[in-house]
Parts: C-alpha cells; structure tokens; sequence
C-alpha cells in the first residue's frame, strides 16, 4: 500500500453562514459557544444541510442557559427513518455560566436580540458564532448599501486608470 496523506478539506472552514443576520442587525458583541447535538445532525451540518436564517437564541438568567431556536437541519437520509432527528428542534448551547448572564444582560436591553452568525468545526466539534444584535432601520441599510456601492465605484475607477 502506498503511504500518503488522506486529502481533507480545511476542518476550520465556515460550514452554514447566516448572511442575512449583518444585514438585518448591527452586531455588537460575539462569542463562540458549543453546540449539543445528536449525530445525524452533526453529519447533516457536515453535508451543509442546515440553515440559520431563521434562527435566533433565548438567554435565560436563572438557570444560566443558551437556548438555540428555529434553526434548520435537515434529517440525514442514510441514516434510515429510526435514527432522525426532528428538524427543527431546541438545541442547548455551551458555554461558561458568566458568559451565558453577562448574554442574558445584553439581550435585555431596548431593540436587541441574540443571533447565530455561524456554524463551523473545530477539531471536529460544531462550533456556534452568536452575536449581540441591535435591530437595524430601513434607512440605515440604504446608507449601507449605498456606500459599499460608491466603494465599489471608486475601486473601478482606480482599477481603469492603474
């Protein structure tokens, strides 16, 4: 047998990114939390079976939890019908307990909620990237918009003049 290296994709990479989570909301503060999930989730998060668009996070104080909410993952079809995990689903997030209440303080304050940003691995364990986000008005992503189009106007014009 011939010795070689098994090729792997990056295990760091970004797995299921919540795009639209930066236009909607002006994200603050992030931490990365682990997620409790049961194997056939993890093999569908693996395939990038999974979306975040609608999820959101609730931070309880009492009890000190992370609760992750209305997010996606599809069932693992190998798997066969008697091993599935239910879709959409309350997963349990991880984290140290003054994280999880200085979160909980963040989210009580006036227009702001927790939002999953990503989803990847690291050293084979799904990692979860949350992030404090203030609601954003429709003006303020029209300004946005609008600079990132004069942006892109002015890289053209130096691109045709150099």
């Amino acid at each position: 047998m011939a010795k070689g290296r098994k090729k792997t994709s990056n295990p760091d990479a970004v797995v299921i990114e919540n795009r639209r989570a930066r236009h909607d909301y002006l994200i603050g503060e992030t931490l990365e939390c682990g997620l409790r999930l049961f194997g056939t989730e993890v093999k569908s998060i693996r395939a990038g079976r999974a979306s975040l668009a609608e999820g959101w996070i609730r931070a309880v104080a009492d009890p000190a939890s992370l609760v992750l909410q209305g997010v996606h993952v599809a069932e693992y079809p190998p798997a066969g019908p008697h091993r599935q995990h239910q879709p959409v689903r309350s997963r349990i997030l991880l984290a140290h307990k003054r994280e999880i209440l200085k979160l909980a303080r963040a989210q009580d304050g006036v227009n702001s909620t927790l939002v999953p940003l990503k989803i990847y691995f690291v050293d084979g364990r799904a990692k979860i990237l949350i992030g404090v986000g203030e609601g954003r008005k429709k003006s303020d992503k029209r300004q946005d918009i609008a600079k990132r189009e004069a942006q892109r106007d002015m890289d053209r014009a130096m691109h045709r003049r150099g």
